[in-house]
Formats: C-alpha cells, structure tokens, sequence
C-alpha cells in the first residue's frame, strides 16, 4: 500500500512532472523563439517593402504635380510678351489661353499701382474695374521676385491658387488655377486598393486625394506626420495616424515650388494582414508541439519509474542498516550502473561496519596518549614560565624535553648573531663542560643553522649515515645515533636551537616531531621573557646611575638659572626700551611711506632725508574710473567702504614691492620707487606690481559692480628724474617727488582705460623683455607740448618670474651690505 502511494506521489511531484514540463517548456521555448523570429523579420520585411513602394509612388508623383505647374507657368508666361501691348491684344491672348489650358479659370491684368484693368473668364469680360490690388499678396510678391505661386483657397469645394507673372511694362498677369486637376494624379490604378494619398498645403489643408482618402478641404494638420514634415527641418515618420485616428503606415514627399506635400498611406491592420496568417500558423504549431512533448515525456517518465522505484526502495533498507540487500535492475544505461555502485557501497559498508569497533579502540588509544602529552606541555609550560632568570629557565626547559621525549640527552645552543654561530648553553646526557667540537657549532653546513633558516625540525634517524659535522663526531662517540634538532626561533630572530639525541637509531615519529615544536614555541616564549627580564633588570640599573648624574645637574642647572634670571632683568629693560622703539616706527608708518618712517627712526638717516637731491624715479599713478560719478550717486558710507577695499587691496601690494606710498588722493594713489631707498630693478618692481594691481582690484570692480557700482581701474606709470626731499612746514613735513615726471604718470593714468595700464615708451623699453604689451598711438596730453610715446602693458611673463625675484634679492643683499 505504502509503494502504491510512493509511486503517486513521485508520478504527481517527482521525475515524471519534472520531465513532462521540462519537455513540454522546451518545444514551446524552441516554436515561441523560431516563431517571434519569423514574425520580426516578416514585419520588417513588409514594412520595409511598403515603405519603398509608397516612397516611389509619392516622389513619382510629386515629380507629375512639380512639373505640371512648371508647365502651367510656361503656358501663362506666353501671355506677357512684350508685343501684346494694348488691352485688346492682351484679351486676345487671354482667350486664347483660356481655350487652350483648361487648368486656367480666371484671368486679370494689373497696372503697375495694383489697379484691376482686365479680368476675363470663359463666360464674361470686366474692363476698368480698377479694384484696388495694391496690398495683395501676389502684386507685393511679383514684383520683387517675378513669377509668385499663392497660397491655395478653397471656392466652395473646389481648391484653387494663383499664379502671378510680370510683363515688361511693369503690369502683372494673375491666372487662377483649378487645381482639381491634382486628383487625376491620385487615381486607384496608380495609388493601388489597399492603399489611399492625399495632397496637402503648407497649413494641412487636403488639395487633392484618392477615391477612399480624406475629402477635399480638409485640415489635417492635427495628425502628426502632416504636423511633422509642416515644422522647418521636420523628418517625415514611417507611421501615423489616419483622419479618422486609424494607425497607418506612411511616406510622403515634397513638392519644392509650392510647399505641398504629397503623403502616400496605408492602414496598418491591413499591412499586417500577412502577419496575423503567420501568427495563427506558429499557434497551431505550437498546440501540435505541446500534444507531443506531453506524450513523449510521459512515455519516458514511465519508463524511468520501474527502475527508479526499485532505487528508491533499496536506498531506503541499506539506510535502514541491511548491507546485504541488493538492488536488482536490467534498464542497462546509468540507472543500472548507479543500482551497482549502491550494492558496491553496501559491500564497503559491511566490511568497514566489521573494523570499525577495533578502529575506535586504537583512536581512544591515540587521544588517551594526546591527553597525556597536553598535559605534560601544560606543565612544561608553567614550569617555565615560572621562573624569569635565564640560568634557572635553561635547565628545566632541558630537562622537560627530556621527559617530553624519552630520549637520551638534551643539548641547547643558544645563537650568537656577531659570530654566526651556537653555542652550548645547557645539557643533560653530556657533560656540559668537556672539551670538544659540540661546544661551538658553526650556523654554515650545519642542521643547527639550516633548521634555523628554515624554521622546521630536522630529524636524522641514523647518524653513522649522515655527512660529517662536530655534533655528529661528539654524539657518535658518546653512543648516541639518532638525533632530532628542533629551531629555537620566533617572530625577532633565532633564540638558539633544542638538540634531542637517542641511543637507539630509528625515525622520529609524526606526533613526537609537532609535540617538540609546539613545546620549542613555549621555551622560545620563556627564553625570550627571560631575557627581556634580563636586559630590564640592567637598564634599571643604568637608569639610577644616570639618576644620580642628572641630580647632580640639576643642581648645576640651578646656579645657571639664577645667573639667568640676573641677565632677564637686564634684558627685559633693553626689550622695554627697544619696543618702545619699535612703536613710535610702527605709528610714523601709519602715516608715512615705511621706508620713510624708518629712516626718520634711524639715527643717521633723518638728516640724509632733510636735504632735497635729484634721482630718477619710477612714479606710478592710479586710480578708479567713473568715480566721481559714483561718490554723487551713492552714500557717502558706502564710498568710504569702496575706498578701505580699494586702498587695502592697494597698500599689500605696495608694501609686497617695496614701493614708497607719496600720497592718497580720494581714489588716486601715486607710489615712487628707487626713492628713498634705491633699486637696481625699480622700474620692472613697478610694472610687475601695475600687472598684479589691475588683476586684484578687477576682482574687487566685479564684486563691486554687483552691489551696483559700476567702477573701472586705470594705471600709468612713467620713468625719469624728479627733485625729492622734504614739503610741508614745521608741524607736518612729508616726503615728497617733484618734476614732470609725476605729471606724465598722472596723464597716462587718466588716458587709461578701465583695466588698462599705459606706460611711457621708456618704460616699455626697460621691461620689454619681461612683459607682453604693444606699443599704442602718440599721446597728445595736457601741460606737455610734444606727443608721448606710449605703450600698454598686458601681461608679465611667468617664466621670467625667477629671474626678476634673484635680481631683487641681489639688489637687497647688496643694499644690506
């Protein structure tokens, strides 16, 4: 009953629905894909086919319908030869016309004011009606480009336009067309039955269309291919919308002369037609590949169950504990070979069932033993970490081993780094102070220093077969022929090496190999504990003989402080005195030039600065455009403001360049360089600091025009010789410049333009080199009789910034000396 249930279970949830829908979604996968594939490029095929059909078709006749008006045009302009001068003659050509072109329902003569003088269609004659046509369209076009094509009307339900053409005298010809003619462009035979055209305007209005498009009058442009190809540079879509809201695929094209567009379309349900046959063949496709993938899965599942089942049910008793169950199944394929490897694994089960009890007595054994090894380690471990004296260490680490190892002798060396070599430090088995090659052991071709090196044991199981060394020379003669050599290494250095020596030759087991490392790690840990111990206790004792020595220094340093505290009194009334000093310069430089106040301060320099003496100067003049007209508009705070940024922005930069600040002015600053004190490079200190001037003051015009004051920076700068020395009378004396040269830099200022620097030609040659400037129209300034050669400076040149910042230290090292 239970096997019964299984088996529905495993029909209704197993292999059998696994393999049924796998199947089944495998054929509708591989016909959904083929089918979708198909469809695409069935769909692109007839869109693209159809696309170019109607595109041919609507060139072709936009061609038909551009070169009939070509004609029409050919045909009027007979009419306005120069020989049919008189009204008469004209009406005769008009009739005429008439007769022969029957596009042409209307004809009229204008003069040239736009008056009416004729006006003939194939039933009447109106002469003189001298309508007023002066602001028409087609006079207003005609005349300035010739022939003039407008706009098409509607007259009932009939669509007509004009088309006007000058004579010689200056009159104009307009003929009105019926342009019911266009629909013989887009008869059924030519559009085709399925497919229907239409003309439209510039506006979407329809002209002209076929027996089963739009009617005749009709705005279309609403529907968004007519809305499309009516913007300037608009592209055409390959879809749209029919006027009846209908998706249609659609082309269309342009008639140049007039501005028409003729649209070819196609109703897209019945494009796809060919489609929707498609589709329904994949579905029938699909629904015959689901009927045989169901039965094709259900035959093979049904075929899988037999054996499967049996699988199952020997799975289960050899779970249950019965080895000697064997699975039976003949289906000779993988099911087979896997029912073979289950009573292959059963087999296996029983013989490894049958050691397995003698088995986990030999493991109990093996952890029994482990169990005692880490307990002898934890007490080896304690032990040493008992003690922090080496000499006391060295011995119970020997001593441990011994008892770890059960083996013959201990040996350990301990490493000297300086010689390269190990040297006996403790021993148990062999006297530790008999004479002999043991004593000192080389590091070199040695197992001492290659386990050292490599950080693992070396163990040699018969030493009379191992290479010459002193250890081994040493060992065989005291009766030792195995040996084991364990490194004494961490993560500093190498602390020595733990040699364990046995009477008996034979290997060193696995066990007993990582017990003596693990027992090296914690000797390693006591050693160097030990040791630390050591090198502690010592500095200890060093730092109390220093102790002692920096007492004694203290007290020495105790006379010298109040040596020094006599000195402090002394100095701080020469600091007193000198800060007084330094406070009287720092008020004279508020309102002095710096370089002023500090030889007035100095004791051999006011004298000097008394005396009026002649030296070329360099004198910069600025100042800010349009100021005057600002301080009239503005509040008398806010300019004050304007003018702490200006001047402060101004002062850094002066005092960075070392330049003499002579005056303040409102908003002009006038600044001397080489006066008082000298430079070799006074004229380029100048221009450089004009350069970086115009470029800090125009960020601060920027911020200032956007508070609303529209301000600009002007600068001039002139060389030559001027008189300098004292002005004013007794209780206020200033230094001054006086001479022409002060004046030029003035009038070049005021000749600058707003962030425009204007220098004297002889400045420009002094810093040609080290700017980029252009030489500007002579100067006609007031109070100079001659023309001034001038220049403007645009911008210093970087890389010579080195240059110019050496020669200026030069200069100042010179000055000092």
């Amino acid at each position: 009953m239970n096997e019964v249930k299984d088996r529905t279970g495993f029909l209704r949830e197993g292999l059998f629905a696994k393999y049924v829908v796998a199947l089944v979604g495998l054929v509708v996968f591989v016909l959904a894909v083929n089918g979708a594939i198909e469809i695409w490029i069935t769909y692109r095929g007839i869109k693209s086919s159809l696309n170019d059909g109607m595109s041919e078709k609507a060139e072709a006749t936009a061609k038909r319908i551009q070169q009939s008006l070509s004609d029409l045009e050919r045909q009027i302009s007979w009419v306005t030869r120069a020989s049919s001068n008189t009204t008469d003659l004209r009406r005769a050509d008009y009739a005429q016309l008439l007769r022969q072109v029957p596009q042409v329902s209307q004809l009229s003569l204008l003069n040239a004011q736009g008056r009416e003088q004729l006006r003939m269609t194939r039933q009447t004659v109106t002469l003189d009606s001298n309508a007023d046509f002066s602001r028409d369209v087609r006079l207003t076009e005609t005349i300035p480009r010739g022939t003039s094509f407008a706009p098409a009307y509607l007259r009932g339900e009939r669509p007509f336009m004009s088309i006007a053409l000058p004579h010689a005298d200056g009159s104009i010809t307009v003929a009105e067309i019926d342009l019911d003619f266009l629909s013989e462009f887009l008869i059924d035979a030519q559009v085709g039955k399925v497919a229907f055209a239409y003309v439209t305007d510039s506006r979407g209005d329809v002209l002209a269309a076929s027996s089963n498009g739009p009617e005749v009058g009709r705005n279309l442009s609403t529907l968004p291919q007519v809305a499309a190809v009516s913007r300037p540079g608009g592209v055409a879509p390959a879809s749209g919308k029919d006027a009846k809201g209908n998706a249609v695929l659609t082309t269309s094209s342009l008639v140049p002369k007039l501005g028409w567009h003729v649209f070819f379309e196609q109703e897209t349900a019945q494009a796809l037609t060919p489609i929707r046959d498609q589709l329904m063949r994949i579905a029938l496709l699909i629904a015959l590949g689901l009927v045989v993938a169901i039965i094709a899965g259900t035959i093979m599942a049904r075929r899988m169950l037999v054996p499967i089942t049996a699988l199952q049910a020997g799975a289960r008793r050899l779970g249950a504990g019965d080895f000697g169950h064997r699975i039976e199944v003949k289906t000779s394929d993988e099911l087979e070979e896997l029912a073979n490897q289950f009573n292959g694994m059963a087999g296996q089960l029983a013989a490894t069932y049958s050691g397995l009890e003698e088995k986990v007595k030999e493991r109990t054994r093996d952890l029994a033993q482990s169990i005692n090894e880490l307990k002898v380690l934890e007490e080896v471990g304690r032990a040493v970490a008992s003690s922090l004296d080496l000499n006391a260490v060295l011995p119970t680490v020997a001593a441990r081993a011994l008892e770890i190892t059960h083996a013959d002798a201990v040996l350990i060396y301990g490493y000297d780094a300086g010689n390269h070599q190990f040297s006996l430090a403790e021993s148990i088995g062999i006297d530790k102070s008999a004479e002999g090659g043991h004593r000192a052991i080389d590091a070199d071709n040695s197992p001492l220093g290659e386990a050292a090196t490599t950080g693992e044991p070396i163990a040699i199981p018969d030493l009379g077969a191992a290479p010459e060394h002193p250890l081994r020379d040493v060992a065989l003669e005291a009766g030792f022929n195995s040996v084991l050599v364990v490194p004494l290494v961490d993560q500093t250095g190498i602390l020595g090496s733990l040699v364990v020596l046995r009477q008996n030759a034979g290997e060193f087991s696995d066990n007993l190999i990582g017990l003596m490392k693990t027992f090296a790690h914690q000797a390693v840990l006591a050693m160097r504990n030990a040791r630390l111990f050591t090198e502690v206790d010592h500095k200890s004792r060093e730092l109390l003989a220093a102790n002692d020595i920096v007492r004694e220094q203290a007290d020495k340093l105790q006379e010298q402080t109040d040596q020094l505290r006599d000195w402090n009194r002394s100095l701080e009334e020469r600091v007193e005195t000198q800060l007084g000093e330094i406070e009287r310069i720092r008020r004279l430089e508020r309102f002095l030039a710096p370089q002023v106040a500090q030889l007035i301060a100095s004791s051999d320099g006011h004298e000097g600065l008394l005396d009026s003496h002649r030296r070329e100067v360099t004198v910069v003049f600025c100042d800010l455009r349009g100021f005057t007209a600002f301080t009239e508009t503005t509040e008398p705070e806010e300019a004050m403001n304007v003018l702490r940024e200006y001047h402060a922005a101004l002062g850094e930069l002066i005092f960075k360049y070392e330049g003499t600040l002579d005056r303040y002015a409102g908003d002009g600053v006038m600044i001397l360089f080489n006066a008082p004190i000298q430079f070799d490079d006074h004229t380029a200190r100048a221009v450089r600091m004009a350069v970086e001037m115009r470029d800090t003051i125009g960020g601060l015009t920027d911020k200032w025009r956007n508070r609303g004051h529209n301000l600009g920076f002007g600068i001039g700068i002139a060389l030559g010789y001027a008189t300098l020395g004292q002005i004013g009378f007794e209780q206020r004396l200033e230094y001054a410049a006086i001479g022409s040269v002060t004046n030029l830099a003035s009038r070049l200022c005021d000749e600058a333009k707003a962030n425009q620097i204007v220098v004297s030609r002889r400045v420009y040659g002094m810093v040609e080199p080290w700017v980029e400037g252009k030489p500007i129209d002579d100067l006609n300034l007031k109070g100079f009789n001659h023309p001034i050669l001038a220049a403007e400076i645009l911008s210093w040149r970087e890389e010579v910034d080195n240059v110019v910042d050496a020669a200026a230290a030069a200069a100042r090292m010179k000055k000092k000396s």
